[in-house]
């Protein structure tokens, strides 16, 4: 009878032991479906992209270089739904600003162009860092959307920058001074080498 009532006692802990942590882990899941469901939110309120061409350089220049084209055209699209789905979103922006600094037109292949490309890349490429953890930072993601707008309208400014540069005449003799001031054309400041006096040849 003794054993009895203590095999009913550890049964009945054991029961209770079970409840408790099946009560633990769905209090747990529920916060962390709760936690999933307001950086969800977050995410999906600032995830606002300025993918429009802010001026008739970058709108022309759409048509011509297709990698601009297609990265204005990834950051328009927003996602719906899921986490998963901006996850895989910003996984395709981040190749689209990837393909950007591999195929530049000849006319933007300039240092102060492809330095806008390389911010415009690190800020996005950022954004997909944080965005893949396991525990999101989303205030970082947030953060960054307006940076990465930012950075778009200025890479824009330059383009347009560089083309009515490319408008403006060149007063006589700048095109002579330009080819003089190319370092690739100058002559290679190596020492020559002069002859031993000791070693001269006995004529």
């Amino acid at each position: 009878m003794k054993f009895k009532y203590l095999y009913l006692l550890s049964l009945l802990f054991v029961l209770n032991s079970c409840k408790n942590e099946n009560q633990k882990r769905l209090a747990e899941n529920k916060k962390d479906a709760q936690k999933k469901e307001v950086i969800f939110s977050n995410i999906n309120k600032a995830w606002v992209f300025n993918a429009n061409p802010v001026n008739e350089t970058s709108r022309s220049t759409a048509s011509g270089w297709s990698e601009w084209r297609m990265f204005l055209s990834e950051l328009e699209q927003k996602p719906k739904k899921t986490i998963r789905a901006f996850q895989d979103k910003s996984a395709e922006i981040s190749k689209k600003v990837m393909a950007l600094n591999t195929n530049v037109p000849v006319n933007f292949d300039k240092p102060q162009f492809k330095a806008r490309i390389a911010i415009l890349i690190t800020k996005v490429r950022m954004m997909d860092l944080y965005i893949h953890l396991k525990d999101i930072p989303d205030q970082k993601v947030v953060a960054l959307i307006p940076e990465i707008n930012t950075e778009l309208v200025s890479l824009q400014n330059q383009m347009d920058k560089i083309v009515q540069k490319s408008k403006i005449p060149l007063e006589e003799g700048e095109s002579e001074l330009l080819r003089m001031l190319d370092t690739t054309r100058a002559i290679p400041n190596t020492p020559q080498l002069q002859p031993d006096p000791n070693t001269a040849r006995i004529e």
